[in-house]
């Protein structure tokens, strides 16, 4: 879903930062993986060709500058696009920003030229710039280590050229220069320092990663949509392949159809909310920790959402399911379960023989549908409730009529037809949804 680059000159630590973030990535987030890359790639043909003109200078810099834009634009639409597209995120040591820096500023070609050359490449969702000492990073090099695992002779060591390479990312990626389209659409962080102990690195690191994955970024290279359909699709051919268990606590497996039970969409949303009011004005009135002020926020529609494509889960199992559209931290996804379940009294848990200290979480049958409608109103959930809070005396009925007649909504429109298409529309018969008028019509119970 993400394309992470790590930047920064020869010896500044790239590839310790690029383990770090991965690692922290594969811990703390619930992407379908974490997968490591770097460029150029050693492995590749079109990847030794750009090295080796490099090593034996055989090339003009606009000639290398090209070899270097061929290596990334088969590798960012051969290999990196369809992980993707996935949910996975992608964390390469060197990616574009390196090509401007060395050919574009260093090799003198010129930021312009060098972005036209690597126009048609991926544009990384964040860079992290990565920076120390020039005479420690030489003294990196030249110590060995680096030198026996990647050749470092191939690239620039002296102290000069490394004073100009940490010159040139101080200019591009602190803003002095103008980064040239379309490459100033992601997001840039640095410099981080990696001068002091590890420790000390992968904290800078790990705080950089959470500010920016917990504000929800909207991918550049992908529609979060497609992502998020992909993964529904997973989810379902899982319950589908769910082999039932009896008697360890585990209850009937849920079918796919006729999941609404011939209620009314939007009636099954407001008896929730009525449900979940009074809860919140009993807690008021007790004077007890107040609750989620909405049951349409991201983390109680993700976590409901995700147990109505799943019999049961334990948190890790739960978090898995999730997908990287619908994360939720675990310490808060801990958190919403508790309150699903002591207070609104939305779940049952069991251990069973198979999770004996792990209670799995079920979400109930009078909640089943609702979980379902969650997911499917997942893209117009805040403007449902922008609505609601404009307009406290109209009924819920006349929202999504309303909703969609304004033309800014037309795509969260278009995501939910599709994931009807994909959850089904829980009617008996199931009956293709192509237009809004077709949506109306599910909405109303029609």
């Amino acid at each position: 879903m993400y394309l992470i680059s790590i930047e920064g000159g020869d010896g500044s630590g790239k590839g310790l930062a690029t383990n770090i973030v991965a690692e922290i990535l594969e811990k703390d987030f619930t992407f379908t993986s974490v997968e490591k890359t770097g460029e150029p790639r050693r492995d590749h043909p079109l990847g030794r060709l750009a090295i080796d003109s490099v090593k034996m200078q055989s090339l003009k810099p606009e000639g290398e500058a090209g070899l270097f834009a061929a290596d990334r634009l088969d590798h960012s639409h051969g290999w990196i696009l369809p992980q993707l597209k996935e949910g996975r995120v992608v964390v390469s040591e060197r990616n574009v920003h390196s090509s401007l820096v060395y050919q574009g500023i260093v090799g003198n070609l010129g930021l312009e030229r060098v972005a036209h050359m690597n126009s048609a490449a991926l544009i990384p969702d964040l860079c992290i710039w990565v920076d120390c000492n020039p005479k420690i990073a030489l003294k990196r090099i030249k110590g060995g280590t680096l030198r026996n695992l990647s050749d470092k002779k191939e690239y620039f060591e002296t102290s000069e050229l490394q004073k100009r390479i940490r010159e040139g990312y101080k200019n591009l990626l602190s803003g002095e220069l103008g980064m040239p389209t379309p490459f100033d659409m992601g997001a840039l962080v640095g410099p981080v320092l990696n001068e002091s102990t590890e420790l000390d690195f992968r904290k800078k690191l790990s705080f950089i990663l959470k500010n920016f994955l917990h504000s929800r970024p909207l991918p550049i290279n992908v529609q979060s949509h497609d992502v998020e359909l992909y993964h529904l699709n997973e989810l379902l051919n899982s319950l589908d392949g769910q082999a039932t268990l009896e008697n360890i606590g585990l209850e009937k497996l849920r079918g796919n159809s006729n999941w609404l039970n011939g209620q009314k969409p939007w009636k099954i949303i407001m008896n929730a909310q009525k449900n979940h009011a009074s809860k919140l004005q009993q807690s008021s009135d007790e004077g007890k920790m107040e609750f989620p002020r909405s049951i349409l926020n991201h983390s109680i529609a993700s976590i409901c959402g995700t147990l109505s494509l799943m019999n049961s889960a334990d948190i890790s199992e739960l978090r898995r399911s999730l997908g990287p559209v619908r994360n939720v931290s675990y310490s808060h996804t801990r958190r919403i379960l508790k309150f699903l379940h002591n207070d609104l009294c939305w779940l049952s848990q069991t251990k069973t023989l198979l999770s004996r200290e792990i209670p799995k979480s079920r979400l109930k049958d009078e909640y089943y549908s609702f979980g379902r409608i969650l997911l499917i109103i997942w893209p117009i959930r805040n403007e449902i409730k922008k609505w609601q809070r404009k307009n406290p005396k109209k009924h819920l009925r006349f929202c999504l009529p309303q909703l969609i007649k304004v033309n800014s909504n037309l795509i969260s429109i278009n995501s939910m037809i599709s994931r009807l298409n994909t959850l089904g529309d829980g009617r008996k018969k199931n009956k293709p949804i192509t237009t809004e008028d077709d949506l109306i019509k599910w909405w109303n119970g029609d």
